[in-house]
Protein backbone atom coordinates (compact mmCIF):
# COMPACT_ATOMS: atom_id res chain seq x y z
CA UNK A 1 0.00 0.00 0.00
CA UNK A 2 1.25 3.27 -0.66
CA UNK A 3 0.75 5.53 2.35
CA UNK A 4 0.95 8.52 -0.44
CA UNK A 5 -1.86 7.23 -2.78
CA UNK A 6 -4.23 5.25 -0.26
CA UNK A 7 -7.17 3.36 -2.17
CA UNK A 8 -10.67 3.55 0.02
CA UNK A 9 -13.94 2.70 0.28
CA UNK A 10 -16.11 4.65 1.82
CA UNK A 11 -19.87 3.46 3.39
CA UNK A 12 -22.21 6.43 4.55
CA UNK A 13 -26.39 5.20 5.96
CA UNK A 14 -26.54 8.28 8.36
CA UNK A 15 -29.90 9.01 7.35
CA UNK A 16 -31.92 7.84 3.97
CA UNK A 17 -29.50 7.45 1.65
CA UNK A 18 -26.72 4.67 1.56
CA UNK A 19 -23.67 6.31 -0.17
CA UNK A 20 -20.41 3.99 -0.92
CA UNK A 21 -17.80 6.12 -2.45
CA UNK A 22 -13.79 5.22 -3.60
CA UNK A 23 -11.10 7.62 -3.63
CA UNK A 24 -7.07 7.17 -4.41
CA UNK A 25 -6.21 9.65 -1.95
CA UNK A 26 -7.75 12.87 -3.01
CA UNK A 27 -8.84 11.51 -6.53
CA UNK A 28 -12.22 10.71 -6.66
CA UNK A 29 -13.10 7.05 -8.48
CA UNK A 30 -16.63 6.62 -7.46
CA UNK A 31 -19.53 8.29 -6.11
CA UNK A 32 -22.51 5.77 -5.73
CA UNK A 33 -25.53 7.05 -3.90
CA UNK A 34 -28.92 4.98 -3.61
CA UNK A 35 -31.83 7.24 -1.85
CA UNK A 36 -34.60 5.67 -0.18
CA UNK A 37 -36.19 9.43 -0.22
CA UNK A 38 -39.10 8.15 -2.46
CA UNK A 39 -40.01 5.30 0.15
CA UNK A 40 -40.47 8.41 2.84
CA UNK A 41 -42.10 10.57 0.85
CA UNK A 42 -45.31 9.46 1.68
CA UNK A 43 -44.81 9.88 5.47
CA UNK A 44 -44.02 13.52 5.20
CA UNK A 45 -40.31 12.96 6.23
CA UNK A 46 -37.60 9.95 6.89
CA UNK A 47 -39.14 7.03 9.11
CA UNK A 48 -35.53 5.26 10.96
CA UNK A 49 -36.82 2.15 10.65
CA UNK A 50 -37.98 2.31 6.91
CA UNK A 51 -34.04 4.36 6.18
CA UNK A 52 -32.48 1.01 7.93
CA UNK A 53 -34.19 -1.34 6.06
CA UNK A 54 -33.43 0.46 2.65
CA UNK A 55 -30.25 0.68 3.93
CA UNK A 56 -29.76 -3.10 4.03
CA UNK A 57 -31.23 -3.99 0.86
CA UNK A 58 -28.99 -1.30 -1.08
CA UNK A 59 -25.82 -2.08 0.25
CA UNK A 60 -24.32 -5.19 -1.66
CA UNK A 61 -25.81 -3.54 -4.87
CA UNK A 62 -24.52 -0.11 -3.62
CA UNK A 63 -20.78 -1.69 -3.08
CA UNK A 64 -20.88 -3.47 -6.36
CA UNK A 65 -21.77 -0.53 -8.33
CA UNK A 66 -18.98 1.72 -7.21
CA UNK A 67 -16.40 -0.70 -7.30
CA UNK A 68 -17.09 -1.15 -11.09
CA UNK A 69 -17.25 2.67 -11.62
CA UNK A 70 -13.86 3.04 -10.22
CA UNK A 71 -12.90 -0.10 -12.40
CA UNK A 72 -11.25 -1.82 -9.39
CA UNK A 73 -11.76 -5.20 -7.14
CA UNK A 74 -11.92 -5.60 -3.29
CA UNK A 75 -8.72 -7.31 -3.79
CA UNK A 76 -6.86 -3.64 -4.41
CA UNK A 77 -8.42 -1.61 -1.72
CA UNK A 78 -6.04 -0.64 0.76
CA UNK A 79 -8.61 0.47 3.92
CA UNK A 80 -12.21 1.03 4.50
CA UNK A 81 -14.01 4.12 5.70
CA UNK A 82 -17.49 4.27 7.79
CA UNK A 83 -19.33 6.86 9.55
CA UNK A 84 -19.91 5.59 12.64
CA UNK A 85 -22.56 8.90 13.35
CA UNK A 86 -23.90 11.42 14.05
CA UNK A 87 -26.82 10.29 12.49
CA UNK A 88 -30.03 8.22 12.88
CA UNK A 89 -28.80 4.60 14.62
CA UNK A 90 -30.87 2.21 12.84
CA UNK A 91 -29.20 3.48 9.84
CA UNK A 92 -25.68 3.79 10.98
CA UNK A 93 -25.99 0.43 12.45
CA UNK A 94 -25.86 -0.95 8.82
CA UNK A 95 -23.13 0.80 7.56
CA UNK A 96 -21.41 -0.06 10.41
CA UNK A 97 -21.83 -4.34 10.09
CA UNK A 98 -21.27 -4.01 6.54
CA UNK A 99 -17.73 -2.12 7.07
CA UNK A 100 -16.22 -4.16 9.86
CA UNK A 101 -18.00 -7.29 7.62
CA UNK A 102 -15.92 -6.52 4.52
CA UNK A 103 -12.77 -5.35 6.93
CA UNK A 104 -12.92 -8.31 8.31
CA UNK A 105 -13.27 -10.93 5.35
CA UNK A 106 -10.85 -8.82 3.27
CA UNK A 107 -7.99 -8.21 6.00
CA UNK A 108 -8.10 -4.42 5.80
CA UNK A 109 -8.04 -1.57 8.08
CA UNK A 110 -11.25 -0.01 8.93
CA UNK A 111 -11.68 3.80 10.04
CA UNK A 112 -14.67 4.74 11.86
CA UNK A 113 -15.26 8.21 11.15
CA UNK A 114 -17.81 11.42 11.60
CA UNK A 115 -19.73 12.04 9.61
CA UNK A 116 -20.16 16.23 10.03
CA UNK A 117 -15.62 16.06 9.77
CA UNK A 118 -16.61 13.63 6.29
CA UNK A 119 -18.47 16.86 4.89
CA UNK A 120 -15.43 19.04 5.30
CA UNK A 121 -13.36 16.24 3.43
CA UNK A 122 -15.77 16.17 0.31
CA UNK A 123 -13.22 19.83 -0.56
CA UNK A 124 -10.80 17.15 -0.76
CA UNK A 125 -11.74 15.56 -3.70
CA UNK A 126 -10.72 15.93 -7.21
CA UNK A 127 -10.85 14.16 -10.60
CA UNK A 128 -12.08 13.96 -14.00
CA UNK A 129 -15.63 13.48 -13.20
CA UNK A 130 -15.50 16.55 -10.48
CA UNK A 131 -13.99 18.81 -13.36
CA UNK A 132 -16.56 20.72 -15.05
CA UNK A 133 -17.87 21.67 -11.62
CA UNK A 134 -14.51 22.74 -9.59
CA UNK A 135 -12.87 24.80 -13.22
CA UNK A 136 -10.02 26.18 -11.12
CA UNK A 137 -10.47 25.99 -7.50
CA UNK A 138 -7.40 25.80 -5.47
CA UNK A 139 -6.83 23.27 -2.68
CA UNK A 140 -8.10 24.03 0.92
CA UNK A 141 -6.45 26.19 3.19
CA UNK A 142 -6.41 25.76 6.98
CA UNK A 143 -7.87 26.97 9.34
CA UNK A 144 -11.36 27.62 8.24
CA UNK A 145 -14.96 27.66 9.14
CA UNK A 146 -17.33 25.35 8.21
CA UNK A 147 -21.06 25.61 7.55
CA UNK A 148 -23.06 22.34 7.33
CA UNK A 149 -26.66 22.43 7.00
CA UNK A 150 -28.63 19.33 6.44
CA UNK A 151 -32.10 17.99 7.36
CA UNK A 152 -30.98 16.57 10.55
CA UNK A 153 -27.84 19.21 11.23
CA UNK A 154 -27.07 23.03 11.34
CA UNK A 155 -23.67 23.31 12.83
CA UNK A 156 -20.67 25.81 12.65
CA UNK A 157 -17.36 24.13 12.87
CA UNK A 158 -13.78 25.73 13.30
CA UNK A 159 -11.03 23.38 11.51
CA UNK A 160 -8.08 23.56 11.93
CA UNK A 161 -6.73 20.16 10.81
CA UNK A 162 -8.84 17.79 9.19
CA UNK A 163 -7.53 14.58 11.35
CA UNK A 164 -7.19 16.12 14.68
CA UNK A 165 -8.04 19.34 15.18
CA UNK A 166 -11.93 20.78 14.67
CA UNK A 167 -13.68 22.62 17.03
CA UNK A 168 -17.74 22.60 17.54
CA UNK A 169 -18.68 26.65 17.54
CA UNK A 170 -22.42 26.30 17.52
CA UNK A 171 -25.52 24.35 16.04
CA UNK A 172 -29.39 24.10 16.32
CA UNK A 173 -31.30 24.06 19.40
CA UNK A 174 -34.05 23.19 17.89
CA UNK A 175 -35.10 22.55 13.99
CA UNK A 176 -32.36 21.88 11.74
CA UNK A 177 -32.64 24.02 8.47
CA UNK A 178 -33.86 21.43 6.21
CA UNK A 179 -36.25 20.39 8.60
CA UNK A 180 -37.88 23.59 8.88
CA UNK A 181 -37.48 23.67 5.28
CA UNK A 182 -39.83 20.32 5.13
CA UNK A 183 -41.84 21.63 7.45
CA UNK A 184 -42.84 24.83 5.53
CA UNK A 185 -43.17 22.86 2.53
CA UNK A 186 -45.67 20.69 4.20
CA UNK A 187 -47.20 23.49 5.43
CA UNK A 188 -48.01 25.58 1.94
CA UNK A 189 -49.27 21.84 0.33
CA UNK A 190 -45.79 21.28 -0.98
CA UNK A 191 -44.45 18.07 -1.17
CA UNK A 192 -41.52 16.20 0.42
CA UNK A 193 -38.52 16.64 0.00
CA UNK A 194 -39.29 20.56 1.31
CA UNK A 195 -36.00 21.91 0.25
CA UNK A 196 -36.27 21.71 -3.50
CA UNK A 197 -39.75 22.43 -3.52
CA UNK A 198 -39.51 25.51 -1.78
CA UNK A 199 -36.56 26.63 -3.91
CA UNK A 200 -39.18 26.31 -7.11
CA UNK A 201 -41.52 28.30 -5.96
CA UNK A 202 -39.65 30.22 -4.28
CA UNK A 203 -37.84 32.11 -7.83
CA UNK A 204 -41.43 33.31 -8.41
CA UNK A 205 -41.80 35.31 -4.91
CA UNK A 206 -40.48 38.19 -3.15
CA UNK A 207 -38.27 37.65 -0.54
CA UNK A 208 -39.05 41.16 0.88
CA UNK A 209 -42.88 40.68 1.21
CA UNK A 210 -42.72 39.47 4.58
CA UNK A 211 -40.31 40.08 7.14
CA UNK A 212 -39.81 36.54 8.82
CA UNK A 213 -37.68 36.33 12.23
CA UNK A 214 -34.11 35.62 12.26
CA UNK A 215 -33.89 33.07 15.27
CA UNK A 216 -31.33 34.07 17.72
CA UNK A 217 -29.80 37.40 15.83
CA UNK A 218 -31.06 39.81 18.70
CA UNK A 219 -28.54 41.65 21.15
CA UNK A 220 -29.96 39.69 23.82
CA UNK A 221 -29.48 35.99 22.11
CA UNK A 222 -25.48 37.18 20.90
CA UNK A 223 -24.02 36.77 24.27
CA UNK A 224 -24.95 33.20 24.82
CA UNK A 225 -26.13 31.95 21.54
CA UNK A 226 -24.02 33.96 18.48
CA UNK A 227 -23.02 31.21 16.51
CA UNK A 228 -26.29 28.68 17.66
CA UNK A 229 -29.12 28.35 15.40
CA UNK A 230 -32.91 28.01 16.16
CA UNK A 231 -35.48 27.64 13.13
CA UNK A 232 -38.14 26.60 15.75
CA UNK A 233 -39.93 29.76 15.60
CA UNK A 234 -39.53 30.94 12.39
CA UNK A 235 -41.34 28.25 11.19
CA UNK A 236 -44.19 28.77 13.71
CA UNK A 237 -44.01 32.32 12.42
CA UNK A 238 -44.74 31.23 8.92
CA UNK A 239 -47.67 29.07 9.94
CA UNK A 240 -49.44 31.87 11.89
CA UNK A 241 -48.90 33.94 9.22
CA UNK A 242 -50.49 31.22 6.56
CA UNK A 243 -53.23 30.60 9.62
CA UNK A 244 -54.28 34.38 9.56
CA UNK A 245 -54.10 34.91 5.65
CA UNK A 246 -56.71 31.41 5.38
CA UNK A 247 -58.85 32.78 8.29
CA UNK A 248 -59.22 35.97 6.72
CA UNK A 249 -60.54 33.80 3.22
CA UNK A 250 -57.88 35.32 1.00
CA UNK A 251 -55.70 33.28 -0.83
CA UNK A 252 -51.98 32.73 0.25
CA UNK A 253 -49.14 33.84 -1.73
CA UNK A 254 -47.40 30.73 -1.73
CA UNK A 255 -44.45 32.20 -3.80
CA UNK A 256 -43.89 35.16 -1.70
CA UNK A 257 -44.21 32.83 1.90
CA UNK A 258 -41.35 30.62 -0.15
CA UNK A 259 -39.55 33.56 -0.66
CA UNK A 260 -39.72 35.13 2.91
CA UNK A 261 -38.79 32.15 4.29
CA UNK A 262 -36.15 30.84 2.16
CA UNK A 263 -34.66 34.56 2.81
CA UNK A 264 -34.84 34.31 6.40
CA UNK A 265 -33.20 30.73 7.11
CA UNK A 266 -30.37 31.90 4.09
CA UNK A 267 -29.97 35.22 6.27
CA UNK A 268 -29.20 33.71 9.82
CA UNK A 269 -27.29 31.01 7.94
CA UNK A 270 -24.68 33.45 6.03
CA UNK A 271 -24.68 36.12 8.94
CA UNK A 272 -23.89 33.83 11.47
CA UNK A 273 -21.17 32.08 9.27
CA UNK A 274 -19.13 35.35 8.21
CA UNK A 275 -19.33 36.64 12.08
CA UNK A 276 -17.53 33.62 12.66
CA UNK A 277 -15.11 34.31 10.41
CA UNK A 278 -14.21 38.03 11.45
CA UNK A 279 -14.27 36.98 15.03
CA UNK A 280 -11.66 34.44 14.49
CA UNK A 281 -10.00 36.28 11.78
CA UNK A 282 -9.96 33.76 9.17
CA UNK A 283 -10.99 34.44 5.94
CA UNK A 284 -12.29 31.29 4.62
CA UNK A 285 -15.66 29.76 4.39
CA UNK A 286 -16.54 25.98 3.01
CA UNK A 287 -20.42 25.15 2.57
CA UNK A 288 -21.38 21.77 2.94
CA UNK A 289 -24.68 19.58 3.20
CA UNK A 290 -28.01 19.17 1.48
CA UNK A 291 -29.42 22.66 1.84
CA UNK A 292 -26.38 24.17 0.09
CA UNK A 293 -27.95 23.22 -3.21
CA UNK A 294 -31.05 25.74 -1.94
CA UNK A 295 -29.85 28.96 -4.87
CA UNK A 296 -30.67 31.23 -2.42
CA UNK A 297 -28.07 30.31 0.38
CA UNK A 298 -25.24 30.17 -2.22
CA UNK A 299 -26.30 33.35 -3.91
CA UNK A 300 -26.09 35.32 -0.95
CA UNK A 301 -23.37 33.45 0.95
CA UNK A 302 -21.36 34.21 -2.35
CA UNK A 303 -22.50 37.80 -2.81
CA UNK A 304 -21.70 38.53 1.13
CA UNK A 305 -18.32 36.72 1.55
CA UNK A 306 -16.96 38.23 -1.58
CA UNK A 307 -17.91 41.73 0.24
CA UNK A 308 -15.90 40.85 3.28
CA UNK A 309 -13.05 39.76 1.61
CA UNK A 310 -13.68 35.88 2.62
CA UNK A 311 -12.93 33.20 0.25
CA UNK A 312 -16.28 31.01 -0.16
CA UNK A 313 -15.51 27.54 -1.02
CA UNK A 314 -18.76 25.30 -1.54
CA UNK A 315 -17.74 21.38 -3.40
CA UNK A 316 -19.95 20.08 -5.89
CA UNK A 317 -23.35 19.56 -5.58
CA UNK A 318 -23.03 15.67 -5.67
CA UNK A 319 -20.87 15.85 -2.60
CA UNK A 320 -22.87 18.26 -0.48
CA UNK A 321 -25.43 15.72 0.23
CA UNK A 322 -24.74 12.47 2.03
CA UNK A 323 -22.34 10.20 0.21
CA UNK A 324 -19.66 7.75 0.46
CA UNK A 325 -17.19 9.60 -1.17
CA UNK A 326 -17.01 12.20 1.86
CA UNK A 327 -16.30 9.24 3.86
CA UNK A 328 -13.71 7.89 1.82
CA UNK A 329 -11.88 10.69 1.55
CA UNK A 330 -11.61 11.42 5.55
CA UNK A 331 -10.75 7.67 5.58
CA UNK A 332 -7.79 8.21 3.15
CA UNK A 333 -6.67 11.71 5.17
CA UNK A 334 -6.23 9.41 8.34
CA UNK A 335 -4.29 6.55 6.14
CA UNK A 336 -2.13 9.53 4.76
CA UNK A 337 -1.38 10.61 8.22
CA UNK A 338 -0.23 7.42 9.60
CA UNK A 339 -3.20 6.96 11.81
CA UNK A 340 -3.97 3.64 13.47
CA UNK A 341 -7.05 2.02 12.14
CA UNK A 342 -10.46 1.87 14.64
CA UNK A 343 -10.92 -1.00 17.01
CA UNK A 344 -13.46 -3.79 15.67
CA UNK A 345 -15.33 -2.41 18.74
CA UNK A 346 -17.11 0.59 18.03
CA UNK A 347 -20.75 0.99 17.69
CA UNK A 348 -22.70 3.41 15.71
CA UNK A 349 -23.51 6.79 17.72
CA UNK A 350 -26.24 9.05 16.84
CA UNK A 351 -24.79 11.87 18.81
CA UNK A 352 -21.04 11.72 18.39
CA UNK A 353 -19.40 14.83 18.91
CA UNK A 354 -17.47 16.51 15.89
CA UNK A 355 -14.40 16.79 18.03
CA UNK A 356 -14.07 13.17 17.97
CA UNK A 357 -12.95 12.68 14.11
CA UNK A 358 -11.99 8.89 14.15
CA UNK A 359 -13.76 6.57 16.56
CA UNK A 360 -10.71 4.28 18.11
Amino acid sequence: MSADEPLVLGIETSCDETGVGIVRGRTLLANTIASSMDEHARFGGVVPEVAARAHLEAMTPTIERALAEAGVTLDDLDAVAVTSGPGLAGALMVGVSAAKALAVSRGLPLYAVNHLVGHVGADLLRGEQLRPALGDVGELELPTVALLVSGGHTSLLVVRDLVSDVEMLGETIDDAAGEAFDKVARLLGLPYPGGPQIDRVAADGDPLAIRFPRGLSLPKDMAKHRYDFSFSGLKTSVARWVEKREATGEPVPVADVAASFREAVADVLVTKALAACADLGIPRLLLGGGVVANARVRELAASRASRAGVELRVPPLSLCTDNGAMIASLGAQLVAAGRAPSGLDFGADSTLPVTEIQVR
